[in-house]
């Protein structure tokens, strides 16, 4: 059976924040975008809950064809571990879909003495390879591979489409 898909609005992600800013309880001391989906939603969260802190998180996973899901994260960027000690970090992703991604990010926070709390637009408890962990927050949950409408015509192609297919 192929995965659903479901194509979202603008107008779509503003209803999810808008979901999210009332869970959200007291001040954080930074935000942790993880990249490259968490830094739309994260920007949009940092305005309205004013946190001026903002660090990224760039986390990859290598290809192992006989076991994908074993590979070790391989922290591309990270924050220095005296920027998260003893500080409540609000950490975003777009989307939890397996979890390991979010959830590697959660253990090295940990690791550093920070005190993260998760925050997706989707969780997909179908997929998450970590039981009943999810994220604290979360817009809407989803069986669906979740388009952003930052994901969708973009790219080089589509820019040379619009202009007639001609270089510029």
């Amino acid at each position: 059976m192929a995965q659903r898909h479901e194509l979202l609005s603008w107008n779509d992600v503003d209803k999810l924040i808008d979901v999210l800013i009332p869970q959200f309880r007291g001040e954080y001391d930074a935000m942790v975008i993880i990249t490259r989906g968490g830094i739309v939603p994260g920007g949009l969260i940092s305005e309205v809950l004013d946190i001026k802190t903002l660090l990224t998180a760039s986390v990859d996973f290598p290809e192992q064809a006989d076991k994908p899901l074993l590979a070790w994260p391989n922290f591309v960027q990270f924050p220095e571990d005296e920027l998260l000690k003893g500080k409540r970090l609000l950490v975003v992703d777009d989307v939890w879909g397996s979890g390991r991604t979010i959830t590697a990010v959660k253990n090295r926070i940990l690791g550093a003495g920070g005190i993260p709390e998760l925050c997706v637009l989707h969780y997909n408890p179908y997929r998450s390879l970590f039981g009943t962990s999810r994220p604290e927050y979360f817009g809407a949950t989803t069986d669906a591979r979740i388009i952003y409408p930052w994901e969708s015509g973009r790219g080089l192609d589509h820019i040379l489409l619009d202009r007639g297919g001609e270089e510029q």
